[in-house]
């Protein structure tokens, strides 16, 4: 069933700072998206009575990490939970590894103190996650994954016998979106819910990602775990920190200085005319991904690399090295376009959170992530991850359950008074546009929407912070 947007959501705080916390509940204007208009009041639930620099809260016990921090095989997204309950981001990070609770049970730990109790909530939400478990929502499709390789060989192998046919505009094209589909299933595979085998995900997508796109797994999942344990956290987030490319905010934008101000100020048609998405493209490809790769010793995942520039020379060598180059060139920028764009609509032109402030995992994704339409033709083109709130309530859970517990989903946030952010995807990516367009340029009309502000002190508040 359609999992659509419920009325408006209940405010669930106090709009005086909480107890003990150094936030409100209700989210200061300057950290506000310049095109979102609604969100749910979220509690700071930064946890007094432990030591935040060193302890936080999992499954009703305060534990000392100060020694394991430097040992945690996930690194250093560890530190991201300190002073805070960390259950949430612990089950739904750990699900499929026995390996971790083993870890739990030898740090240094003891009872929470008197008085503390999860928020209704979280409560609630970690109900709802033990019975998808029980109920088998976790467990991945082997159907499934063989389908979804077969499709993306099958798009390659496409692309490339078109422009062995002369149409290498067409091939090139096909082959692209062959690429970004790479990108969406070698998400899959660092999730851990390809196959479910930790050791067996963490391969198939280094090959998926190191031959289908060039990149290195390893640091896409030092990358994008930290963003689902803060997502929209300034200062936590990796997907915030895109400057001096692209700003999708304006405390991140009020950064900018001299040439940088212009280059923002056409940041909305040259991130969705593929200029900027192809930048980071090659950026990732040929800087960022084989320099964690070299840093870290990963050999295999490098050979990876090495032999898809090997197995397109070998197709495309005919052409000559400018022609094989100037062919790459453009397929990276199809395939480029097609999943950072398709990325963007999700997130980046909601709100933000503080970066002294704890949240619930379960208003993180409600407040900070967008659904896109539940229908056959979207859900294909975006891999299920049009349903970016199943996805970040339940990281682990193979994508193509997401439509299938929507429903239920939505029920909970309802019961709470949550927002379900569900747009169509013709407004999300409107949305993204002008969200890009309104941070790039102090003077745009959205800024002027902060009540009870002038159009100058609005403008300084959307882009500066002040």
């Amino acid at each position: 069933a359609e999992c659509s947007s419920p009325r408006s959501p209940k405010t669930m705080s106090l709009a005086a700072k909480d107890a003990g916390s150094a936030h409100s509940s209700v989210l200061d204007p300057k950290y506000h998206g310049a095109t979102n208009k609604s969100r749910t009041d979220a509690a700071d639930l930064t946890v007094s009575s432990i030591d935040t620099s060193k302890e936080m809260i999992i499954r009703g016990r305060v534990y000392d990490v100060s020694d394991f921090i430097k040992r945690h095989p996930g690194g250093s997204i560890i530190k991201l939970s300190l002073g805070s309950d960390a259950t949430d981001a612990y089950n739904n990070f750990h699900i499929r590894s026995k390996k971790a609770d083993k870890m739990l049970r030898a740090l240094p730990s003891r009872p929470v103190a008197d008085g503390f109790a999860r928020d209704a909530l979280s409560a609630d939400f970690e109900a709802l996650r033990a019975q998808l478990e029980a109920e088998g929502y976790f467990e991945p499709n082997l159907w499934h994954v063989a389908y979804r390789v077969a499709e993306v060989v099958a798009m390659y192998w496409a692309g490339i016998r078109l422009i062995w046919a002369g149409y290498w505009f067409l091939g090139a094209i096909v082959a692209g979106i062959a690429q970004g589909r790479c990108g969406w299933l070698q998400h899959e595979g660092g999730h851990y819910s390809l196959t479910g085998n930790i050791k067996l995900d963490r391969h198939m997508q280094m090959i998926i990602y190191g031959l289908g796109c060039g990149m290195s797994g390893c640091y896409w999942r030092n990358q994008h775990n930290k963003h689902h344990a803060t997502p929209q956290k300034l200062g936590a987030d990796p997907d915030l920190q895109t400057m001096p490319l692209v700003a999708f905010h304006g405390l991140i934008g009020a950064k900018a200085r001299g040439a940088g101000k212009s280059w923002l100020a056409w940041q909305a048609p040259l991130f969705f005319g593929g200029v900027i998405t192809t930048l980071v493209s090659f950026g990732w490809q040929f800087v960022q991904h084989p320099k964690h790769a070299l840093r870290v010793g990963n050999q295999l995942e490098l050979g990876y690399m090495a032999l898809r520039y090997a197995l397109w020379y070998a197709a495309f060598g005919h052409l000559g090295l400018g022609g094989a180059f100037r062919l790459y060139a453009f397929y990276v920028a199809v395939g480029g376009t097609y999943i950072f764009t398709n990325f963007a609509v999700s997130h980046t032109h909601k709100d933000v959170v503080p970066h002294d402030k704890h949240i619930s995992w379960t208003l993180y994704s409600a407040n900070h992530t967008t659904n896109q339409s539940n229908t056959p033709l979207v859900n294909w083109w975006m891999a299920y991850l049009n349903f970016q709130i199943e996805h970040h309530l339940f990281p682990s859970m193979p994508q193509y359950n997401h439509p299938k517990i929507c429903g239920r989903v939505k029920q909970l946030f309802e019961k709470h008074g949550v927002e379900y952010d569900v747009r169509t995807y013709a407004k999300s990516m409107r949305d993204t546009y002008v969200n890009l367009l309104a941070v790039g340029n102090v003077s745009h009309s959205l800024h002027q929407r902060n009540e009870g502000l002038t159009t100058r002190e609005s403008a300084a508040v959307r882009v500066t912070g002040h």
